[in-house]
């Protein structure tokens, strides 16, 4: 064969093939080609893909859901019993719970009007307060003794000269915090009460951020007074005794509504009934109505809002 019928054989070959590529290529994208009826249709497996998976987000069952307690509603020994109690609603709703620890009402308050914690344990002052500023909502109530009430204490050394709370003027007082209603609102108001300023009255005032601090400041003689959440006093009285010993208690308050469970106003309504079942069926349980007894709760049941009228809070602090 010549150099030239050589050249001609090769180029038809050439052509031959890169026809046969182009329709075979056409047929396995789709693009105008045709396989027959009797051929399996082509598959692409892009399970070895190096392209990172798109992720999607976790359904609301795996969702972590944020409670808040500060630091001043109980003794710092309480928490384990908080955090067995979250552990208990964990389990009861099949989801993770974060437990979140804030010094004051205040950082909790604010967390729940920015709808970052779904359930918080506060005091009546700070619902009070949260209930026109942040729109939280009450969710249940402890019953405590059998009654969803509680008292403020006015303490003061067991030997001090001090026996009514006019005596304290002139004196030192510690408060627990500038949202709580024992700790703060109640004797406030009874300064104002007798026409006089927290700064006219006391010589020196002090926030100590737990109920507990501020019985311990009074039990040493750093302050001469304190006022404190009744509640706090009557746990410490039953489990540990010794801490009250050098303290005496001076006057109570009237009622109020006890701390309250609460919830943000925007949380899901699912959520919110799901926390509150739980919560409501608690002393129906053992193993629930067990951890309430370390709390000295009886159960939990549904919150009255005219409980908290006679709650005032500070304005103008």
């Amino acid at each position: 064969m010549t150099s030239i019928g050589y050249s001609m054989l090769r180029m038809c070959l050439i052509r031959l093939f890169m026809s046969g590529l182009a329709v075979s290529w056409s047929a396995a994208i789709g693009c105008g080609g045709r396989t027959e009826k009797n051929e399996p249709p082509i598959v692409v497996d892009f399970t070895e893909s190096k392209l990172p998976a798109e992720k999607s987000a976790p359904p609301d069952s795996l969702k972590p859901l944020n409670v808040a307690i500060a630091g001043v509603i109980s003794p710092k020994e309480t928490f384990v019993y908080y955090e067995e109690m979250i552990q208990y609603i964990s389990a009861k709703m099949g989801r993770p719970i974060k437990f979140v620890q804030k010094k004051t009402y205040e950082e909790v308050n604010v967390l729940i009007g920015r709808n970052e914690i779904d359930f918080a344990f506060v005091c009546s002052g700070a619902y009070a307060e949260g209930r026109s500023r942040h729109g939280m909502e009450l969710l249940v109530v402890p019953v405590i003794q059998g009654e969803p009430f509680y008292q403020s204490y006015i303490i003061t050394h067991k030997t001090s000269p001090i026996h009514r709370f006019e005596d304290f003027k002139g004196r030192s007082f510690a408060f627990s915090d500038p949202l709580s209603n024992s700790g703060y609102f109640y004797a406030v108001n009874r300064v104002h009460g007798l026409g006089s300023t927290v700064d006219e009255f006391f010589s020196k005032t002090v926030f100590t951020y737990a109920h507990d601090y501020s019985i311990q400041m009074v039990a040493k003689r750093i302050v001469d007074g304190a006022c404190i959440d009744g509640l706090i006093y009557e746990y410490l009285k039953t489990f540990h005794p010794d801490r009250i010993e050098d303290i005496r208690i001076i006057g109570k308050s009237e009622k109020f509504g006890i701390p309250p469970v609460v919830v943000p106003w925007a949380i899901d309504v699912r959520t919110k009934q799901s926390i509150q079942n739980v919560l409501l069926e608690m002393d129906r349980d053992p193993d629930g109505k067990e951890i309430l007894s370390k709390l000295l709760i009886d159960k939990f049941q549904l919150g009255d809002e005219s409980n908290y009228a006679s709650v005032k809070p500070i304005r103008n602090r």
